[in-house]
């Protein structure tokens, strides 16, 4: 099971992913720009969130979008976190905002995501997805 919560902070979003009981592993995480999560390969929530149009991947040169999180480790406990800020964004209203009329989402992916790789780091397919509202 994984868990995802985001929040304003300032004029940051905060985001946190936690996973418990999980199989151990790197997973690539990204916010996506729609707010459904139809199985089974969850496609239905869109492309990242890239509101400043940019490549994938914090290592690209053309990149980031402001959907691209950190890769979740998960260890041989099952668990893994980890906690990201996003600078210039807003959960709704205003420019960089991630929540619009259809909501957005968050997806775990099979593989970590190589940073770089546009447009999704290689990170393989969906396997979570959240809807956030």
């Amino acid at each position: 099971m994984a868990r995802a919560s985001v929040s304003q902070l300032g004029d940051s979003l905060r985001v946190n992913v936690e996973a418990l009981g999980m199989r151990p592993g790197t997973y690539g995480v990204h916010l996506h720009t729609t707010g459904r999560c139809d199985p089974p390969g969850f496609t239905t929530a869109g492309p990242h969130w890239n509101p400043t149009a940019q490549q994938h991947g914090k290592n690209n040169p053309q990149g980031m979008h402001k959907g691209d999180l950190p890769n979740l480790a998960v260890g041989t406990d099952g668990r893994g976190s980890f906690e990201v800020t996003i600078a210039a964004a807003a959960m709704a209203g205003g420019a960089n905002a991630l929540l619009d009329g259809d909501g957005a989402a968050v997806v775990l992916h099979a593989s970590a995501d190589d940073y770089r790789t546009d447009p999704s780091g290689n990170s393989g397919g969906r396997i979570a997805c959240g809807v956030l509202r």
